[in-house]
């Protein structure tokens, strides 16, 4: 239905909007090929990471929409040249029609590398050069360093030169190698030239279109939420918004206990009954704006990765669990790829939720993540208020499987 009082939305058709946009309502029909590219048209974008203790990144977000698929796909987009590598939201794939919007970004100082390039010129034209003669390249091919590698972002001149490159659309990624470094190589052998011939926009058309973007892919959202998507910054964003509420492709509203306006786009509508039950991606776009998980679910959710052990609260790699319109619950999850183990670390629900109602459909969950991932067994640890109950769903399920 459509919203009928005037400029309101309740805490819980927001999340049903929300949900929605993010692709958790409908089914996904077709081939993979065909699927991933209805997701990208909900999410737009797959954020990337190189932590591997459960599964890459990049793919969480389609299991979670699609469930079991061919785990090759993204890649195979990448190369056939239907998806890119660029900082988007954070190191991120997206569809190629999305380059011509991140141009403006490509033409302004690398923002953390600094005066690299004037100091740095003749080393990173000369890399550009041999990647012009060679082809590809990984930055250990040509690599400066002398000594040990020291912490994660310790670059020598060499990977920063390339990256520089990178960030300035002059060179993309032709992938990633099994160590997930980036394969470099020049933008006009990746991505289409029906692409790259698109006339660039102007800076505000521009931040304009990704705000617009950001708005379809999040349903409703404040100003911040839908700046942060493509990682704009608001103070240079806000003519693109104003722009956008003046001839009515988005629409402000009120949301029920949020303290800043938010924005629905032209034609939404709530009502939508959402009833998926998914693991997420801690790097998922529905739940990678920390403060705003908080404001629509009511769901605190900070990353432990970098936390010593001792003082994590939840696990190192801690998917959080949607069931219906609700996060209910986290799992720290982890591949045992030698023992053909899918192992849950840790359990937990949510306070307010009872464990009985939601134990059934986040087992289901689990197995189905196993059997994707070629896994044979699920293990149960014994952290967490799930964990006995979700212990006791595993076996149940794997005896009755053996009879």
């Amino acid at each position: 239905m459509a919203i009928t009082r005037d400029g309101e939305l309740s805490i819980g058709e927001s999340r049903q909007v929300a949900l929605t946009a993010q692709g958790f309502a409908k089914q996904y029909r077709g081939s993979d090929s065909v699927r991933l590219r209805s997701v990208l048209s909900d999410v737009g974008v797959l954020q990337i990471d190189s932590v591997n203790v459960l599964v890459r990144s990049q793919e969480l977000p389609l299991f979670a929409r699609l469930g079991a698929h061919d785990r090759a796909v993204v890649s195979k987009a990448v190369n056939r040249g239907t998806m890119f590598e660029y900082w988007v939201h954070e190191a991120s794939l997206a569809p190629v029609e999305l380059h011509p919007f991140m141009r403006w970004k490509m033409a302004r100082p690398h923002p953390w590398l600094g005066d690299f390039y004037s100091r740095n010129r003749s080393l990173t034209e000369r890399l550009y050069r041999r990647i012009c003669e060679d082809g590809p390249l990984k930055a250990s091919e040509v690599s400066m360093r002398v000594g040990k590698k020291g912490t994660w972002w310790d670059w020598d001149d060499a990977k920063r030169a390339l990256e520089y490159l990178f960030y300035a659309g002059r060179v993309t990624t032709r992938g990633r190698d099994s160590d997930f470094a980036r394969v470099y190589d020049l933008t006009e052998n990746v991505i289409p030239a029906s692409i790259l011939n698109v006339p660039t926009p102007r800076e505000l058309d521009a931040r304009r279109e990704l705000l617009r973007r950001a708005a379809s892919h999040l349903g409703v959202a404040t100003f911040t939420d839908l700046a942060d998507y493509h990682r704009q910054k608001p103070r240079e964003a806000k003519p693109a918004l104003q722009s956008l509420v003046e001839d009515g492709t988005l629409r402000a509203v009120q949301v029920e206990g949020w303290q800043e306006t938010a924005y629905l786009p032209k034609g939404v509508r709530v009502g939508t009954k959402v009833s998926a039950c998914a693991l997420l991606s801690p790097f998922d776009s529905l739940v990678w704006n920390r403060e705003r998980n908080e404001r629509l679910f009511n769901f605190h959710y900070r990353i432990e990765i970098y936390t010593p052990k001792p003082k994590r609260k939840f696990g190192y790699y801690v998917l959080p669990v949607l069931c219906g319109d609700t996060l209910v619950g986290r799992l720290d999850m982890k591949a045992d790829r030698a023992a053909g183990t899918l192992r849950v670390e840790a359990a937990y629900v949510e306070p307010g939720v009872a464990a009985n109602k939601v134990v059934g459909r986040i087992g289901d969950e689990v197995r189905s993540m196993a059997t994707w991932l070629s896994l044979e067994h699920v293990a149960v640890g014994r952290r967490g208020n799930l964990a006995t109950a979700l212990t006791k769903n595993i076996g149940l399920r794997s005896s009755r499987s053996q009879r």
